[in-house]
């Protein structure tokens, strides 16, 4: 035979592969002790290799990418938000059959569904992770009807692995030219239960804070006014409330860089007296429970809607609480912003 094999050839015949340093298995075993017992202490062990060598790789290839991790997802997988899309990592040790098995509740559940699905393939020993391949949800959504797949009785799907793209830098090109709601305009909606659709294409496209329906007294999930969060003593420090201003906050959790412990984000939203159509915002984040001060070197960010950081501030030993400079907007405006230490961060997204 004469035939010729090209590099771009070659490299859909090469695994996407990222070795992990000593100090990184170190982290993502000090992430698995969140587990109760043996068995899921390992499979959150996988997990945090999986995500760290994932994370690895989104900075080599993207590095000007938003990276934010879901802590709730330890356990079974991760959830990570990058560039506005929610993608779920699945993490296994070795494909048998190459078979890839997926969480019933992955994919039908608003709370924990994604854009995308990412096959992470860890291996422990050697200390490297393979980025096998990714499925968008509409994709999958279409396989399911389309083969009139059932989930067995753990309650996983069984997926063959030809089904999903084998070229990651495709995932890249996805979150970097389309919008997360093009991949819900063409989703399949007969793959999914009737009763479900609504919530799951609510939960892909409503994933920002909408400041405006703040002033009107509608809050969404996670948040809540400054009076059910702080103490009074804390809320004195917030100033009073205006006839046209509003404060509420959100608990944020930064998993084990924190020992679990929780910071308030705080939010106060003010009708601007000089521009009515505009909104005034400050932001803040403070400690909460008996704790008086924040752990110092966290980080405060303010970050346009492409992901570039707008203002920053970093907590010092013993400060009560930090804030940015206020800022002001028209309705329809994006922003973020983010709450970090070291190589974890949470991000929020807000319109105003």
């Amino acid at each position: 035979m004469n035939t010729q094999i090209g590099l771009t050839d070659l490299r859909y015949l090469q695994p996407e592969s990222i070795w992990l340093e000593p100090e990184q298995v170190e982290q993502a075993k000090k992430i698995s002790q969140a587990g109760k017992d043996e068995a899921q202490q390992w499979q959150s062990y996988l997990n945090a290799l999986a995500l760290i060598g994932f994370e690895k790789w989104l900075r080599k290839r993207k590095p000007e990418s938003t990276v934010v991790r879901n802590f709730n997802s330890i356990g079974d997988g991760y959830h990570l938000g990058v560039d506005g899309f929610n993608i779920y990592l699945l993490v296994t040790e070795h494909l048998l059959d190459e078979v890839v098995r997926v969480s019933q509740d992955a994919i039908d559940s608003p709370e924990r569904v994604a854009h995308f699905y990412v096959i992470l393939e860890v291996s422990e020993e050697q200390q490297y992770v393979i980025v096998r391949g990714f499925l968008r949800y509409d994709e999958l959504a279409n396989y399911l009807q389309r083969s009139n797949c059932h989930p067995s009785a753990d309650g996983c799907y069984a997926v063959p692995l030809s089904e999903f793209d084998a070229e990651p830098n495709h995932l890249l090109f996805y979150t970097h030219y389309l919008e997360p709601s093009a991949i819900i305009s063409s989703f399949a909606s007969k793959g999914v239960a009737e009763k479900n659709k609504e919530d799951l294409l609510t939960h892909l496209t409503e994933t920002r804070v909408k400041l405006s329906q703040w002033l009107q007294g509608v809050f969404q999930e996670g948040w809540q006014t400054i009076d059910l969060m702080l103490s009074p003593e804390a809320e004195l420090g917030m100033g009073l409330r205006g006839p046209l201003e509003i404060k509420a906050g959100k608990l944020i959790n930064l998993g084990m860089q924190l020992g679990n412990r929780s910071l308030a984000l705080l939010l106060t939203v003010t009708k601007d007296a000089e521009a009515e159509e505009k909104v005034r915002v400050q932001v803040q984040l403070h400690p909460t429970g008996e704790e008086k001060y924040l752990p110092s070197n966290l980080q405060l960010k303010l970050l346009s809607k492409a992901g570039k950081s707008l203002q920053e501030v970093e907590s010092r030993d013993q400060d009560n609480y930090i804030q940015l400079n206020s800022f002001r907007g028209e309705p329809g405006k994006r922003f973020s912003v983010e709450v970090g230490l070291g190589d974890v961060s949470v991000r929020e997204d807000f319109e105003f």
